[in-house]
C-alpha cells in the first residue's frame, strides 16, 4: 500500500452504519491513510450502504456516479447492507471497483493492498449464513455522542424487512468487552453513549465456542444495563431503540432510577393497526405497545418517546391508517420517525395485497410528520420553565451551537466553544 494515501467515506442509513464507518476509518487510519471529507479529492472512497428502502439504493448509485464523474481515477468501494444484497447489482455501476459484503466488511485494509483501478468491481460477499463475527464499533470525533455498536444481526422475519438477510444472525458483544471498550471511551472525553443494534433487545446471544453455526444466549441487554451504570466517567446512557415486546416492565425501572441512563426511549411500533401488525409479522399487539408507553409514563411522566411508525403497507387501507393515526393520537409519545412503505426484493410483503398507491402512501407520511410535530411541541411545553440538564455538542452551526436536555428536548443558543461537550443546567 502506498504511503500516505487519502480516504473519504459517506455513510447511508441507521446509527449502527454511522459507528462502523467510524470503525471502519480508524482501520484505515492505522494503515497510514490519511481521512478526508467526501466532497474533497481522495484516493479511494468508501460508501457504506443502506437497503431499508429504495431511496437509499437509488442515492448510492447517485453517489457513485457523481464520483465517476468527478473523480474517475479513484478507488470506489461500496460496502454495506445494498453490498450484501445485491452485490452484482452494484458492480455493474461504472465507476465502482470493490463490493464487500457483511463478512468482508472489516477487512478493508486488506483488500486495499491490492485494488487497482479496473474496468469489473471486484465483488468479495459470502452467504449470509457465514456471517457468524461480531465486530466492535463506535463512533468518536464525528459527533458529542457517541454510538456504540453491541449488538448485530435479526433472527426475527418481519414480512417488510430485509436486515436479516443483509446483516445475518443475532449476534452481540459480551458485557465485558463492551465495559472495556466503553472504559476506553470514557478516558477519551466521551460525555454520552447511544447504545446501538439491530435488535439491541436480543443482545447477549454468542456463537458456540468452535461451532460457529450454533448460537446460544449466555447475557441479556438487562445485565448489560446493571454492569454500564456501575462505569464512573460516562454520564449519559442512551437506548437507541428498543422492540416493544422485548422492553420490560424491570428495564423501565432500572432507568426511572438510574443517574445515567436517560429518561429516553425510542420503541418501534410500525402499525396501530392489529390486522396491519399481523401481516408486518410484528411480535407484538397495539394492546401491549400501550401498556409500555403507559407504564413508562407512569413511572417517568418527563420521559421522551420516539416511535417508529410505517405508512402504506400492503393491505393498509383508510380504516386501517386511520386506526394508526388515531392510536398515535391518543398515546403519550413525544415525536415520530415516519417511513413511507417501499418495496424491497425478496420479501413477504411482496404477496401481499392491495398494494397502496404512491400518492396515498405520501399523503399519509404527511399526515403522521404533521401530528409527529404537534407532538414534539406538546411534549417540549410540558417543560417549559423547567431547568434541566443539558449536553452540548462541538458542532459551530453559523454562530449557533446546539444540545439535548436528559429528555431528549433540543436546545439552541449562541456559539460559545467552552460550553462544547459540557452538561450544563438549563431553564427551558
Amino acid at each position: 500500500m502506498k504511503p500516505g494515501r487519502t480516504v473519504a467515506f459517506h455513510t447511508l442509513g441507521c446509527k449502527l452504519n454511522f459507528s462502523e464507518t467510524s470503525s471502519l476509518a480508524r482501520l484505515l487510519e492505522q494503515e497510514g491513510f490519511s481521512r478526508r471529507s467526501f466532497d474533497e479529492s481522495a484516493d479511494v472512497y468508501v460508501i457504506n450502504t443502506c437497503s431499508v428502502t429504495d431511496n437509499a439504493d437509488k442515492e448510492c448509485r447517485q453517489i457513485v456516479r457523481r464520483l465517476q464523474k468527478r473523480s474517475p481515477q479513484s478507488l470506489i468501494v461500496v460496502t454495506g447492507c445494498y453490498a450484501q444484497l445485491r452485490p452484482e447489482e452494484i458492480a455493474k455501476i461504472p465507476g465502482v471497483d470493490l463490493v464487500l459484503g457483511a463478512a468482508e466488511k472489516f477487512n478493508l485494509p486488506d483488500h486495499l493492498r491490492e485494488l487497482t483501478k479496473n474496468d469489473t468491481a471486484r465483488i468479495c460477499s459470502c452467504d449470509i449464513d457465514e456471517v457468524t463475527h461480531f465486530y466492535s464499533s463506535w463512533s468518536i470525533n464525528d459527533r458529542t455522542r457517541t454510538f456504540l455498536k453491541v449488538q448485530d444481526g435479526c433472527d426475527y422475519n418481519c414480512s417488510f424487512c430485509t436486515i436479516p438477510k443483509a446483516r445475518g444472525r443475532s449476534r452481540s458483544d459480551t458485557i465485558e468487552n463492551v465495559v472495556h471498550n466503553v472504559k476506553r471511551l470514557a478516558e477519551q472525553g466521551v460525555k454520552e453513549i447511544v447504545l446501538t443494534g439491530v435488535n439491541l433487545g436480543d443482545f447477549g446471544i454468542h456463537p458456540e465456542k468452535g461451532l460457529t453455526r450454533r448460537f446460544t444466549r449466555k447475557e441479556n441487554f438487562f445485565q448489560l444495563m446493571q454492569a454500564l451504570d456501575e462505569i464512573e466517567g460516562i454520564s449519559r446512557f442512551r437506548i437507541s431503540s428498543i422492540e416493544p415486546n422485548l422492553l420490560t416492565e424491570e428495564m423501565i425501572d432500572w432507568v426511572a432510577q438510574s443517574q445515567r441512563f436517560m429518561p429516553h426511549f425510542h420503541i418501534p411500533l410500525q402499525s396501530g393497526s392489529n390486522t396491519i401488525l399481523r401481516l408486518m409479522r410484528r411480535r407484538y399487539t397495539r394492546e401491549l405497545y400501550a401498556e409500555r408507553v403507559n407504564y413508562i409514563k407512569s413511572r417517568m411522566p418527563h420521559c421522551a418517546i420516539g416511535v417508529d411508525v410505517i405508512v402504506g403497507f400492503p393491505g393498509e387501507t383508510d380504516e386501517a391508517f386511520q386506526e394508526t393515526f388515531d392510536f398515535i393520537h391518543g398515546l403519550d409519545i413525544s415525536y415520530l420517525h415516519v417511513f413511507t412503505y417501499s418495496e424491497r426484493p425478496d420479501t413477504h410483503a411482496l404477496t401481499l395485497k392491495p398494494v397502496v398507491p404512491v400518492t396515498i402512501r405520501h399523503e399519509r407520511n404527511k399526515m403522521l410528520r404533521n401530528l409527529s410535530y404537534m407532538k414534539m411541541q406538546y411534549f417540549t411545553e410540558q417543560h417549559r420553565g423547567q431547568t434541566r440538564k443539558v449536553l452540548f455538542e462541538n458542532e459551530n452551526k453559523n454562530g449557533m451551537m446546539e444540545g439535548y436536555t436528559d429528555n431528549y428536548i433540543r436546545v439552541t443558543t449562541p456559539y460559545r466553544k467552552e460550553w462544547a461537550n459540557q452538561i450544563l443546567d438549563w431553564k427551558l
